[in-house]
């Protein structure tokens, strides 16, 4: 009885109204200031800041033209090899002599170049059409270099034209010598097919490497010129090797994506 008088004496005094009320401690506003100063940060960044990112990417260090296999057009027994590699041929050029029943066919190069690979040696048998050598598309031996590289297809698109590039150069130690620098010279319109790019690269192997996932995009690297280096290009090293690189040598590129806002994730 008691207790029910108590309550019941609270039900009929009338509501303490003028009593302050308490909306937060100190160390909950605290809290809360923080809270919205870095929300606030969150916000300005997202609209006013930029966050870069890159693009990895296989490919070759080649020349402008690419290369083309040359193919005997006639059968027979290889007696003559005219070039060693690394010659540079001019159109028409004597490559190879074949014994046939008509008697000894020269195998001749097609258009001018260097020749990178000779399969067909003394003493070998060629079938018509059968490959014999690779040979670079090339007017002089200081041609520059520039760097292929094959990017999955969905990404061509973004790619920019004059896009910085890190080469990594599988015949240059990069924690040595850094990087080569380049540039996109061109994006290609559309995914190449292996056969495409084995026309380009004078290699159906490595077309297949760079095709394994997919059709890719082929992307024109040119690379940056430099005449107090020995290999004649920019390294992100001071001097880079002490040696020259060489075309048909594999890469790695890293290409520099235009920076985005935030934001724009957000935004359809």
């Amino acid at each position: 009885m008691q207790f029910r008088q108590k309550a019941l004496s609270q039900l009929q005094s009338p509501e303490e109204l003028d009593l302050p009320v308490r909306f937060a401690r100190p160390q909950g506003r605290l809290v809360l200031a923080v809270t919205v100063i870095v929300m606030a940060a969150a916000s300005f960044w997202a609209l006013t800041g930029t966050v870069s990112s890159k693009l990895s990417a296989p490919g070759i260090l080649t020349h402008a033209e690419g290369s083309y296999v040359l193919q005997s057009p006639v059968a027979g027994q290889v007696t003559g090899v005219l070039a060693e590699e690394g010659r540079l041929l001019a159109a028409g050029a004597p490559l190879l002599t074949v014994r046939t029943e008509q008697g000894d066919r020269s195998v001749r190069v097609v258009t001018g170049g260097r020749l990178t690979t000779l399969v067909a040696k003394v003493g070998s048998v060629v079938a018509t059409g059968a490959d014999v050598a690779t040979v670079e598309r090339v007017k002089n031996q200081d041609e520059p270099l520039v760097a292929m590289l094959y990017v999955p297809g969905g990404d061509g698109s973004t790619i920019a034209v004059g896009a910085p590039v890190d080469l990594s150069v599988q015949s240059v130690p990069r924690q040595r010598f850094g990087v080569l620098h380049g540039r996109v010279k061109a994006v290609g319109r559309a995914p190449q097919t292996p056969a495409q790019i084995s026309g380009f690269l004078g290699d159906s192997g490595l077309a297949g490497q760079f095709s394994r996932h997919g059709n890719p995009v082929a992307v024109l690297v040119q690379l940056e010129r430099s005449s107090a280096t020995t290999s004649g290009y920019e390294w992100s090293s001071a001097d880079g090797p002490p040696y020259a690189v060489d075309s048909t040598t594999p890469v790695t590129g890293a290409v520099h994506l235009a920076a985005q806002r935030p934001v724009d994730w957000l935004l359809p």
